[in-house]
């Protein structure tokens, strides 16, 4: 099980970064699933809405995953959306579920990060430093 949970992580890392940061549509077919259910309220349904939404985003997106774990076919990552086209960068906390070695169903929770003076705690909402 240890080596399957392991092999998911690494799954949905290297899925994450051929889609959002290297912008490789073909490459990303290998990893979503032709079925994968799309639960997101910013993200049209199935792959195709994900894949559309990545097309219209700025060329200089970028995503950084942070804290990633796994349980049987689930995968959560904390991670960090930048050069979104927003005034604010996305702070992520993404779902999957993993089936047949694939992306086949995600949820997400995204919050607008923090500027260090409007951090409650004093601290960053992902990473070790403020961005910036």
């Amino acid at each position: 099980m240890t080596k399957t949970i392991e092999a998911n992580k690494a799954l949905v890392l290297e899925a994450f970064d051929t889609l959002f940061n290297k912008r490789d549509y073909k490459a990303a077919e290998r990893y979503w699933s032709s079925n994968y259910i799309q639960h997101s309220a910013h993200i049209p349904p199935g792959r195709d809405g994900l894949f559309n939404l990545i097309r219209s985003a700025p060329a200089a997106l970028k995503y950084e995953p942070g804290t990633i774990v796994a349980e049987g076919d689930y995968v959560i990552v904390h991670g960090r959306f930048s050069n979104t086209g927003m005034p604010r960068n996305w702070i992520a906390v993404d779902i999957v579920r993993v089936d047949d070695d694939m992306l086949a169903e995600h949820w997400d929770v995204l919050q607008d990060e923090a500027t260090e003076a409007e951090s409650q705690s004093g601290l960053p909402m992902f990473g070790t430093k403020f961005p910036g």
